[in-house]
């Protein structure tokens, strides 16, 4: 499983790495040939906020899986540790019932917009809402794979590219 942890882990990095270098890329191509030509690419907004999409939604389950999301944690911390426990159960649930309607949702929502075509590129809109539900089954992966520490004793996956504890701090 572990394996299987970090293969996950490393494909879902590059594939942020990979969506937001070519963003960068296009954004900047776009913004020196239009101040150095008075030319602009006419797909670039475009797919930049596309590629945008999902990059929040590829980049969802990382977050959650290290604790960089808002949380609001006087409640807990002000129960005793049974309580605690029983609260971050619920909370736990709440999170995969989450995910598993946002797949469902997405999926619904990929249907009903397959046939739409985008304005620039002329693709799918479908291939661009596919972010939501495969962003959040990833995200419900990285869940699974830490929710029993996070509910035992609150504690989320730890790595030295990302730590939400040392950020917070400074």
């Amino acid at each position: 499983m572990k394996k299987f942890e970090d293969y996950f882990l490393a494909f879902n990095r590059w594939a942020l790495i990979l969506i937001l270098a070519a963003m960068s890329v296009i954004i900047f191509t776009n913004v020196v040939l239009r101040y150095t030509t008075s030319q602009s690419i006419e797909w670039a907004e475009e797919v930049a906020r596309h590629l945008m999409i999902w990059l929040t939604f590829i980049g969802c389950g990382p977050v959650l899986r290290y604790g960089g999301h808002i949380a609001i944690d006087n409640l807990q911390d002000s129960l005793h540790t049974r309580g605690a426990q029983l609260l971050r159960l619920l909370i736990a649930l709440l999170i995969t019932g989450f995910c598993l309607f946002s797949i469902w949702f997405g999926m619904q929502y990929m249907d009903r917009t397959q046939y739409q075509s985008t304005p620039a590129t002329q693709i799918s809109f479908a291939w661009i809402y596919m972010a939501l539900p495969l962003g959040m089954a990833m995200t419900l992966i990285h869940w699974l794979l830490i929710v029993r520490s996070y509910i035992a004793r609150r504690e989320f996956a730890s790595d030295a590219h990302f730590d939400a504890t040392a950020s917070a701090s400074l």
